[in-house]
């Protein structure tokens, strides 16, 4: 790989001799690939080295044919750079009990999963992306990995800034110039420049701004980047502490995971992964609370006696609401499991499933964000019919007994994921069937007899129509 000459000169300079070339080096080498998996779906053993800085990720041994493996895609693992996996560190050091937490730049998912996986039970993430095209990829991995407790939304960062004080802790993964990524990436090396950089920095600080009133006092804002340079790392932290009023935190490390601190000159930490030190690509994360005696005025929409009026109108179907009271068959709510913590409405033709704890967040995000999925999606309304949804195959909450179930073939399971036509046998009986692959839910068919109607979601499918000749998985 040909490193651009100018990141080449001004890194050097402030990086030194040694560390440079130490990362130069290592960026001429094959990037390691990293799983997390999902043990609220799969107990199974995988093999390969631990992260040592999550619970659940490892190294393997080899890049797997991930497309072409059922668990996959039925959430039971995520590909991720092992380096970005550090956020588990700072939510276990710092969020002891229910949160309600908002990852900004979210897409596609991995530190939105991993953080659903970390986060107290009885805490709600809010996944935001700006593109939508994005934010449909985002929605996919979230409800691939099951948990209810999730709202996606396809915002820009300034429209979160009348959210006032909603937020404990904000994750903003800000694009960046992507300097970390130049060894798995090579748009990325053909994309930068010095003018690149210079954006960045100042688009990031704009971002700041706008969600920095979201942020309760005493808040925690999770910042970082995949990218080398002090303008949008070290520089940027300063300027959050200096100009929007915040601590800047620690967070405990091992000496042995080869992290190291900050490289511009300050004697605030920061954390840098850089790959001739530790097994990932580039990464840099900072860890700031909020200052608490700043507080922004809070609108009448927050207060109490509001919030309960907003809820009336959502559940009456009010003018502003796009719920509706509409009537559904009641077994549909024995397909969840602790139904009774859910508020179930209709939104369109979708039944949807919320958890009561977190009603009041869920109507004002409903009012004041483009909200793409939210909680579980049980299905679609059809007549007198409700179809269920792939949300509700997904789901650590799905109630197996609710639904026949049939177990999948390999070749089943690819056909069905390919949202090909699949034969199910003649005991099984008609109606609505969960398949599953290995035990683990796959998605649903409607068996009429002599065929089955493919349920799987047709964006979602394996476009590709061949099966590689050797294929490798996770287990």
């Amino acid at each position: 790989m040909k490193l651009p000459s100018e990141f080449e000169a001004r890194t050097l300079e402030w990086m030194g001799e040694e560390t440079y070339r130490a990362l130069e080096a290592a960026l001429q080498t094959e990037p390691p690939v990293s799983i997390r998996v999902n043990r609220t779906k799969w107990s199974g053993e995988v093999a390969g080295e631990p992260v040592l800085w999550a619970s659940a990720g490892v190294y393997l041994s080899q890049r797997s044919t991930f497309t072409f493996d059922p668990l996959f895609h039925a959430g039971c693992y995520y590909v991720q750079e092992a380096s970005s996996m550090f956020v588990e560190q700072v939510l276990r050091t710092y969020i002891t009990g229910p949160v309600v937490m908002l990852d900004l730049c979210a897409a596609p998912g991995g530190k939105s999963t991993h953080a659903r996986s970390v986060l107290p039970v009885g805490s709600l993430l809010v996944a935001n992306e700006v593109m939508r095209n994005r934010s449909q990829v985002l929605a996919e991995n979230l409800i691939k990995w099951g948990n209810a407790e999730v709202v996606v939304t396809n915002n820009d960062p300034a429209d979160f800034t009348s959210l006032t004080e909603v937020f404990d802790v904000v994750l903003a993964d800000v694009p960046c110039s992507g300097e970390g990524m130049f060894r798995k990436d090579p748009v990325a090396v053909e994309e930068w420049s010095t003018d690149n950089v210079q954006v960045c920095w100042q688009r990031q600080r704009r971002i700041l701004a706008d969600i920095w009133p979201a942020l309760k006092p005493g808040g925690l804002l999770i910042y970082s980047t995949c990218t080398y340079n002090r303008e949008e790392d070290e520089e940027n932290v300063a300027w959050i502490a200096d100009e929007l009023g915040a601590e800047i935190l620690k967070v405990p490390v091992a000496s042995e995971w080869g992290i190291i601190g900050n490289l511009a000159g300050q004697d605030f930490p920061v954390y840098r992964f850089l790959p001739h030190r530790v097994k990932g690509e580039g990464f840099f994360l900072a860890v700031l609370r909020k200052s608490a005696a700043i507080s922004h005025v809070v609108p009448c929409i927050r207060c109490q006696d509001d919030k309960e009026k907003i809820t009336k109108k959502k559940r009456k179907g009010e003018k502003g609401s796009l719920s509706q009271v509409v009537p559904f068959p009641k077994e549909v709510k024995s397909w969840l499991k602790q139904a009774e913590d859910f508020r179930f409405e209709v939104r369109g033709t979708k039944v949807i499933a919320f958890p009561n704890v977190h009603l009041s967040e869920y109507d004002l995000f409903c009012q004041k964000l483009k909200v793409v999925h939210a909680g579980v999606t049980i299905g679609e309304l059809k007549g007198k019919d409700v179809i269920p949804d792939h949300s509700l195959a997904m789901s650590t909450l799905l109630n197996h007994d609710g639904f026949s179930r049939f177990e999948l073939t390999y070749e089943q399971a690819i056909a069905y994921l390919r949202k090909e036509a699949i034969a199910l046998d003649a005991s099984v009986p008609r109606g609505y069937i969960l398949l599953t692959y290995k035990n683990i839910p796959l998605g649903f068919a409607k068996n009429i007899g002599n065929r089955a109607n493919n349920l799987y979601p047709q964006e979602w499918r394996i476009r590709s129509g061949y099966l590689p000749e050797e294929l490798s998985f996770v287990c």
